[in-house]
C-alpha cells in the first residue's frame, strides 16, 4: 500500500458539468506525493464518465469509487476510510483550487493547516478573510469560532489523518446543513496547533441549485447539531466549550438564521411557526454575553411582531 503526504477527497453527485474542471485543478498542483480519491455517490448523470476520462493518464495516483446514493457525509466518510495520506484535504465537486493549494496546506509540524477562500457567485468574487497571526492553538480557534469572531469553512483545513481515524471523527450521515462544521469542531479538540496562511487558494462556487439553497428551513438544523457537539465536548471534559455553545453559539445561530429568512422574504408567520415547532424561542432566550446582542434578543422575545416590523423598516443586517 502506498502512503502519501496528502489524500484529497472529492464527493460527487450529479456534477457532470463541473467535476472535470474541479479535478483538473486538483491534478495541476505544484505539490508532489498526493492521491485523489473521488467518491461518486450514485450519480445518474455523466459524472462517472467525466471523472474517469479526466483522471485517466493524469499522472497523479487516484481512486474512484462508485456507490449507491447515501449523501455527502457517507461519501466523505468512505473517502476517509480508504485514504492513505498523512493529511486529509476536502474539495467539493463544483469548487476549484489554485495550484499552490496543497503546498500551502501541507505542514508536518502542525496537526492542522488553514488557507483562505473566496466565494464565487456568477461573475462576482467575495473579498477573502485574513488573519493577523501565523498559527493559533486549536482551543483558541474553537473559542473564536463559537464566539463568531472568525469565519471559516471546514474545507479550508487540512487534517492530520491519524487524529481523524484514531478518534473516529466522521461526518454525520443524513445532515444537509452543518455537518461539515461539526466535523471540523470535533476534530480540532484532538489536536494542538493550526498553521495559518493568508493565501487564497480555494474558490467556493455558489450555485442557485446547491443543497444549502434548496433546504429551506433546514438552516435551523444547525441547532441540534450544536447541541450534539456540546454533549461531545462535555463527555471529554470541555464544559467551558459546551457552555459557550449553549449560551452563545446556538442563540446567535438561531437569530442569524431567522434574520436570513426575513432577508430572503420568507413570511413572518411562517418563520415564527417553524421556530415554535423547533422550540427555538427558549433556546434563543438562553443567550449570555454581548449586551448589544442581548438587547436585540430581548426586544424580539418581548414582541416578535414589532421586532419584525422594525427590522423590515430599517432593513437590519442579517448577521
Amino acid at each position: 500500500m502506498n502512503n502519501f503526504k496528502v489524500s484529497v477527497i472529492v464527493p460527487v453527485y450529479n456534477c457532470a458539468e463541473y467535476i472535470g474542471a474541479t479535478l483538473k485543478s486538483i491534478i495541476n498542483q505544484d505539490f508532489d506525493d498526493y492521491e485523489i480519491i473521488v467518491i461518486d455517490d450514485g450519480s445518474t448523470d455523466e459524472s462517472l464518465h467525466v471523472i474517469n476520462a479526466t483522471l485517466k493518464d493524469c499522472g497523479v495516483p487516484y481512486k474512484v469509487v462508485h456507490q449507491s446514493n447515501g449523501g455527502v457525509s457517507v461519501a466523505r466518510n468512505h473517502g476517509i476510510n480508504i485514504s492513505t495520506g498523512e493529511y486529509l484535504v476536502f474539495v467539493d465537486a463544483d469548487d476549484y483550487i489554485l495550484e499552490n493549494h496543497l503546498s500551502n496546506l501541507y505542514n508536518e509540524n502542525y496537526d492542522f493547516s488553514l488557507i483562505q477562500f473566496a466565494k464565487k457567485d456568477d461573475n462576482s468574487i467575495s473579498a477573502p478573510n485574513s488573519f493577523d497571526f501565523d498559527f493559533i492553538s486549536t482551543d483558541d480557534f474553537i473559542r473564536k469560532e463559537l464566539n463568531m469572531e472568525i469565519l471559516f469553512n471546514f474545507f479550508q483545513l487540512s487534517y492530520r489523518a491519524s487524529i481523524i481515524k484514531e478518534n473516529d471523527i466522521y461526518f454525520t450521515p443524513g445532515i444537509v446543513y452543518g455537518e461539515d462544521t461539526e466535523f471540523a469542531l470535533k476534530a480540532l479538540i484532538h489536536g494542538d496547533r493550526i498553521h495559518i496562511s493568508n493565501d487564497v487558494t480555494y474558490y467556493y462556487v455558489q450555485r442557485s441549485d446547491s443543497a444549502i439553497r434548496t433546504t429551506e428551513f433546514r438552516r435551523f438544523d444547525i441547532v441540534p447539531i450544536f447541541e450534539d457537539l456540546a454533549s461531545f465536548y462535555r463527555v471529554r471534559g470541555k464544559n467551558d466549550l459546551a457552555n459557550l455553545i449553549i449560551y452563545s453559539r446556538i442563540p446567535k445561530a438561531i437569530f442569524g438564521n431567522m434574520n436570513y429568512f426575513f432577508y430572503s422574504c420568507y413570511g413572518f408567520e411562517e418563520v415564527m411557526y417553524v421556530m415554535k415547532k423547533k422550540d427555538l424561542f427558549s433556546k434563543l432566550g438562553r443567550f449570555r454575553g454581548d449586551i448589544k446582542f442581548a438587547l436585540k434578543v430581548r426586544l424580539f422575545l418581548l414582541n416578535p411582531k414589532i421586532y419584525y416590523k422594525m427590522w423590515f423598516k430599517f432593513k437590519n443586517s442579517i448577521d
